[in-house]
């Protein structure tokens, strides 16, 4: 296995942006965006989660590790339309316009089809997917007439690739990257791009939660550098497509793999 390799300075890819993240408490993929995207000099940040707890200790995080002071907190269920609106409200009133959404919230479990209940079915589609739909829906609605504005979402190689007891999320998955493509020609000519990203495997906390040891462990095998991907790994794509350097791309899913997708 080869170790990560040492962290990636910045390089101002986000000088004087505004940027908005979702799930983005704790230590996971959110997280490491909204933090690359500090220190890439957007010079404002609001991030969102359902967890108050873990939210303020995020805000509180990205400021000190950061040293953008400018990081605003606001509970958001996506699966809720109102905690959205809500959400765009409190974004605007903060930020003024939003140049950069990253769409990071998602919920997975793992169960086979035949044991599989409606309810559990429902609520990883609810939240991976339509969730998705319905930030990118309301940030449409402030990006297209001015001009301007980028969505990046965080899809999954499993919206391409088979796993056993993840028809769910997978299928989740699927539809964000179908998402993205749709919407992406819908804003094209207002200016506005939507791109997503597909990680393979990016080990952090909240996977471990879910997830086994002998299960991560036989994902990470599998990766050509015989480990997952540390989160800012793929926070730095996400980063990427935020920024003016990949302004010729929409409706793209970029695999974020050391593997084929």
């Amino acid at each position: 296995m080869r170790p990560p390799p040492d962290y990636v300075p910045a390089h101002g890819l986000l000088r004087d942006k505004t940027v908005m993240v979702t799930a983005a408490a704790g230590a996971g993929i959110g997280f490491a965006a909204a933090k690359r995207c500090a220190e890439e000099g957007c010079r404002a940040l609001v991030v969102s989660d359902i967890h108050e707890r873990r939210l303020a200790e995020a805000v509180a995080a990205l400021k000190r590790e950061t040293g953008l002071e400018a990081v605003h907190g606001q509970l958001c269920d996506v699966s809720k339309e109102g905690d959205v609106q809500a959400l765009f409200a409190f974004a605007q009133q903060r930020l003024g316009d939003i140049d950069v959404l990253i769409n990071n919230a998602g919920l997975g479990t793992s169960k086979l089809i035949v044991e599989m209940a409606d309810e559990e079915w429902a609520k990883v589609i609810d939240i991976t997917l339509t969730g998705t739909f319905r930030m990118t829906r309301a940030a449409l609605k402030v990006m297209q007439p001015r001009g301007r504005g980028v969505i990046v979402n965080n899809a999954s190689v499993l919206g391409w690739r088979a796993q056993a007891e993840q028809a769910h999320y997978a299928a989740a998955k699927a539809g964000v990257m179908a998402l993205t493509r749709c919407a992406a020609i819908e804003a094209a000519e207002s200016g506005v791009r939507v791109n997503a990203v597909a990680p393979s495997i990016a080990i952090h906390a909240f996977l471990r939660k879910s997830a086994s040891e002998e299960l991560l462990a036989q994902l990470s095998a599998r990766e050509a550098f015989g480990r997952g991907a540390e989160p800012w790994e793929v926070a730095n794509v996400m980063v990427f497509l935020a920024s003016d350097y990949s302004s010729y791309m929409t409706g793209e899913v970029v695999s974020v793999s050391s593997q084929r997708a």
